[in-house]
């Protein structure tokens, strides 16, 4: 399965190359904005660095850091979501230093991750801003690291700077998966890898050939945050348009308020959201939108379900939103983040697949209407890449409509996972058995995600380690979970876990779901939700539920890119973590 090629020709070999192209070339037009909304009824302040001024506050901070790390030392970012976060991570690059993005201490539930990265990473230095400079120091009182405001550095440090000679294999920065699965490592992206893959990603959207702008709340410390609303603009010229996440929590309008007020505006966003906007949007803060003019809404989950682009675009038809925006796409850290995606202007892909055929690894087709067929949305063909399905036991290419690993092969692909040299040559090592072995860098990308293709189409059916086994047929956790949600409205949307757990007879099946925020627990009827649930699930899937537990809105652990992290949330109810109001045997 390969992809058109790419029609942008190579030009600089690194981020900081393209910056300081931009700022010659096109000195004051705007390169990032990032709006604060300081008060719940703010519309948003504008604060925008030009091309000029932001290669000029970058040279100041890559002047700064140079003075405390040796070059190819480790740089943490600690910063919160604005320009300063672009101008220190550019500026680590700039100064042949090696990023390490991350978050200012106090993000909740992420204060465990972020002491097991900067053990991992171990970096030189710390950066981050005057308005969390107390907190990261303290964070910070047993490592002994400098720690930098970027926005307290002068511009005098830039006018004796001098950039080095880049090197394109070099590493540019650790991209901490978001531990859905295990232990975060760290991907070593190199500075080729993310200018192979913004560039991708500008083909695949469409913005090789027209200007777009870029809008997105997604966190910088998180992949497709940092190429789409960084990586990818650099590399183009393009005004990135940012916001917090928080603040998109807060009020989901002010996203689409954006995305109306900034030409071909491209964004990406994971399946809640835009479930998220299609309910809580109301119709008097529709009346000012209007969103004919927003080119693509990239949606990364896994799996994109149709039924949420439908929900969207029903919601916002009348804004002129265009259904040919939405484009399913299909990513990871290892691969920088963009693997494959639909393209913008193509009409949503549907597939009705056979529920039965699937579990035992055959995408079938069944009827659309069929209330028990698995429907999925497919996400485009690859992005200047290579993707195939593989047996992930014997190692077997696999054909059209057979599921198996997604494996990945291209110039995007991280060198590795740092001081972890076996894993690296397990996951970036790959090869198809008929073919010699290879080491990392030479040989494909195991991703551990589940997929086919069809008519041309890659489908992501799941993760390869959530997988549920129960008398020797498969279940996806995402599929079982999808059920449960809709079976009881007190279910919270996309804030609930299945998995499996070892139990005398067997496989024992747990789903642990967080109930609506605005159904007070006392209210709702906890046994007869239990059996609702348990019947729906198994008349849909044939599976015998174990146990329900409904647990408070926040509950359920999540990963930094804001997925539910099934495997924490086994390790938690196997240790007795959540109180359970009764079971389901």
């Amino acid at each position: 399965m390969d992809s058109r090629r790419t029609t942008l020709a190579p030009a600089f070999h690194s981020l900081p190359e393209y910056l300081r192209h931009w700022a010659q070339a096109t000195p004051d037009r705007r390169a990032f904005t990032f709006v604060e909304h300081p008060a719940p009824d703010s519309r948003g302040v504008h604060r925008t660095l030009t091309w000029r001024r932001l290669d000029l506050r970058v040279r100041a901070v890559a002047a700064r850091l140079a003075e405390e790390c040796e070059p190819g030392a480790r740089v943490a970012l600690l910063c919160p979501q604005g320009t300063e976060y672009v101008t220190a991570f550019l500026a680590a690059l700039a100064a042949g230093l090696v990023a390490v993005p991350l978050y200012p201490p106090g993000l909740p539930g992420h204060g465990d991750r972020l002491s097991a990265v900067l053990a991992d990473a171990a970096p030189s230095a710390v950066v981050t801003t005057g308005h969390v400079l107390d907190d990261v120091r303290e964070f910070c009182t047993d490592r002994s690291l400098p720690v930098i405001a970027a926005d307290q550095v002068s511009d005098a440090h830039a006018h004796a700077w001098r950039p080095g000679a880049p090197d394109d294999s070099a590493v540019a920065y650790l991209q901490y998966t978001s531990g859905s699965t295990r232990v975060p490592a760290g991907v070593e992206i190199t500075h080729a890898n993310v200018v192979a893959n913004a560039r991708q990603a500008l083909t695949a959207y469409g913005a090789d050939a027209h200007p777009v702008s870029c809008v997105g709340w997604l966190p910088l410390y998180h992949d497709m945050g940092l190429v789409l609303s960084v990586a990818a603009p650099v590399v183009r010229g393009l005004l990135s348009v940012l916001m917090d996440p928080v603040a998109f929590l807060h009020e989901p309008v002010r996203w689409l308020r954006l995305l109306a007020a900034h030409p071909r505006a491209v964004s990406a966003a994971p399946n809640f959201a835009y479930d998220y906007c299609a309910s809580t949007v109301t119709d008097a803060q529709k009346a000012d939108l209007r969103l004919d003019g927003v080119t693509a809404l990239i949606n990364g989950s896994e799996p994109v379900r149709p039924g949420t682009a439908d929900r969207f675009h029903a919601a916002f038809a009348a804004q002129g939103l265009a259904p040919e925006t939405h484009c399913p796409s299909y990513g990871l850290a290892e691969a920088t983040v963009f693997v494959s995606a639909a393209r913008p202007g193509e009409p949503l892909r549907r597939f009705a697949l056979d529920r039965d055929a699937l579990a035992t690894g055959k995408a079938l087709s069944a009827r659309a209407d069929d209330p028990t067929a698995v429907l999925l949305a497919g996400c485009g063909t690859p992005a200047g890449q290579r993707v195939r399905i593989a047996d992930p036991v014997s190692r077997a290419a696999l054909d059209e409509g057979e599921v198996g690993e997604i494996w990945v092969r291209g110039p995007n692909v991280g060198r590795g996972y740092r001081n972890q040299d076996g894993q690296s040559r397990r996951v970036f090592g790959a090869a198809f058995a008929d073919d010699p072995p290879a080491g990392p860098g030479g040989g494909w990308l195991r991703t551990g995600d589940l997929g086919t293709v069809l008519d041309g189409q890659l489908i992501v059916t799941g993760r390869l380690k959530d997988l549920i086994v129960v008398d020797g047929r498969n279940h996806y956790p995402q599929d079982v979970e999808a059920t449960a949600q809709d079976a009881h409205p007190a279910v919270r949307r996309d804030r609930l876990a299945a998995f499996a757990t070892a139990g005398a007879f067997g496989e024992r099946v747990i789903v642990v779901a967080e109930h609506a925020r605005n159904t007070a627990l006392d209210d709702i009827d906890v046994p007869a939700l239990m059996r609702e649930v348990c019947a729906a699930v198994s008349t849909r899937h044939g599976l015998r539920l174990a146990d329900v537990v409904l647990v408070p809105p926040g509950t359920v652990p999540r990963t930094s890119s804001g997925k539910v992290s099934r495997a924490l949330t086994r390790e938690r109810y196997l240790a007795g973590a959540y109180a359970t109001p009764g079971a389901a045997e």
